[in-house]
């Protein structure tokens, strides 16, 4: 039986650009598996607002990040990115992470070098730990791998706004080194920027397209040219629901009609499973009634 780091190895090694919607609970996980998508990353950023209503800045707990995460892969078949943040702690604590992570059924996790609390890569305040911690916290994240977490490490770092593309660069590149199976370097600012990260790093490597952030809003065709394998969109559906809850309650607190802004009852029932479970309910005399 395949793993979920299994499912995640065979996507990769495809080689065609894989275009992953980010989730942040368990029915935004579910929508995007309903909609074909074959991978879906636990988007911190959109984690924090939807579990605790608070920005991304370190806020959330390792506790709550985990529950978290377990509830959406509890939810879907296909592999979940989980983002582990500074891992943290020390090094003893990025180890902790990624096997609770494995063990929480991620088929990856992100640890990333930024100095503690981390912030958003695409928001002001950013500042990353010395070369010799980052270093230590993918070391860490490998050897909790080799020790025996079925999972896949997604080594990031946000050098680029403090200390420029360069260092960015020889960072990923010593993560890689290390043994890191995918790498993501943070907000680089111009397509030139992409062309470069991405010609000198090996591997598979991510783009994290915000919209409205600091990398550009290029297509996925233009994505896969360049050399990247993963397109991460984290903010897009937390956006998108955002965006339609405010324009519903304003209408709501107007009180005008409100049907162009929603699902239709059928399809919403059958989304959320209400169909599946009354289909297989039908096994079970005494759960008929629902």
């Amino acid at each position: 039986m395949q793993t979920p780091a299994d499912n995640l190895r065979a996507l990769l090694a495809r080689g065609d650009l894989i275009t992953m919607p980010c989730c942040f609970d368990a029915l935004s996980a579910k929508l995007i598996e309903q909609e074909g998508f074959g991978l879906t990353f636990m988007s911190g950023f959109a984690t924090s607002a939807a579990r605790i209503g608070e920005p991304d800045l370190g806020l959330m707990s390792y506790g709550e990040v985990l529950d978290q995460a377990r509830n959406i892969t509890d939810a879907v078949s296909i592999p979940v990115i989980g983002d582990g943040d500074t891992g943290y702690g020390n090094a003893m604590n990025v180890r902790r992470t990624v096997a609770g992570f494995a063990k929480a059924g991620c088929a990856a996790v992100m640890i990333e070098d930024q100095l503690a609390p981390k912030r958003c890569g695409h928001t002001k305040g950013k500042e990353v730990v010395g070369r010799d911690e980052a270093f230590d916290r993918i070391k860490a994240a490998v050897d909790a791998r080799e020790a025996g977490a079925d999972i896949l490490i997604l080594a990031r770092t946000d050098a680029r706004h403090q200390h420029g593309l360069a260092e960015a660069i020889d960072r990923a590149a010593k993560f890689a080194e290390l043994g890191a199976d995918i790498l993501f370097v943070e907000a680089p600012k111009s397509v030139d920027e992409m062309r470069t990260l991405c010609a000198a790093l090996p591997g598979a490597k991510m783009a994290n397209i915000v919209e409205g952030g600091e990398t550009p809003d290029l297509t996925p065709e233009e994505l896969k040219e360049i050399g990247y394998q993963i397109a991460a969109y984290p903010l897009s559906l937390m956006a998108a629901a955002m965006k339609a809850m405010v324009e519903t309650l304003q209408l709501m607190k107007a009180g005008k009609p409100r049907g162009d802004m929603l699902m239709d009852w059928p399809e919403l029932r059958q989304r959320i499973g209400f169909d599946a479970y009354y289909e297989e309910s039908e096994r079970y005399a005494s759960s008929k009634r629902g």
